[in-house]
C-alpha cells in the first residue's frame, strides 16, 4: 500500500514541477511583453492611424485635381475621399490581421 501511494506521488512530481516551470516561463514573458507593449501599442496606432489617412489624403487631393481641370455634376473630391478611406480600412484590417497571426504563431511556439 505505501508503495502504491509513493508510486503516485512520484508521478504527480514531474507534473507539478513542469506546471510551476510553465508557470514561470508565462509570467517572464508576460513581463518582457510589458515592457515593450506600451511603445508597441503606440506606435501600431501610429502606423494604422497613417494607413488610413494617407489613401484619404490622397484621394482627397486627386478628387480636388480632377474637380478644378475637369468640373463634372458629381463630386469627384468627396468620392476619392471615401475610396481613399475605404482602402485606408482594408489596408489597416489587412496589416491588424497579419500582426494577430504572428502573434498567434509566435504563442504557438513557445
Amino acid at each position: 500500500m505505501a508503495k502504491e501511494t509513493q508510486a503516485k506521488d512520484e508521478k504527480k512530481e514531474p507534473e507539478f514541477s513542469q506546471q510551476v516551470g510553465a508557470q514561470a516561463a508565462r509570467k517572464l514573458k508576460a513581463q518582457r511583453r510589458a515592457r515593450r507593449a506600451i511603445w508597441y501599442g503606440l506606435g501600431m496606432s501610429g502606423l494604422i492611424g497613417f494607413s488610413v489617412v494617407v489613401p484619404a489624403l490622397i484621394g482627397t487631393a486627386l478628387g480636388l485635381w480632377i474637380d478644378r481641370y475637369h468640373p463634372n455634376r458629381i463630386s469627384w473630391t468627396l468620392t476619392f475621399l471615401i475610396l481613399g478611406l475605404i482602402i485606408g480600412c482594408l489596408n489597416a484590417w489587412h496589416w491588424v490581421q497579419s500582426q494577430y497571426q504572428e502573434m498567434r504563431e509566435e504563442d504557438k511556439d513557445e
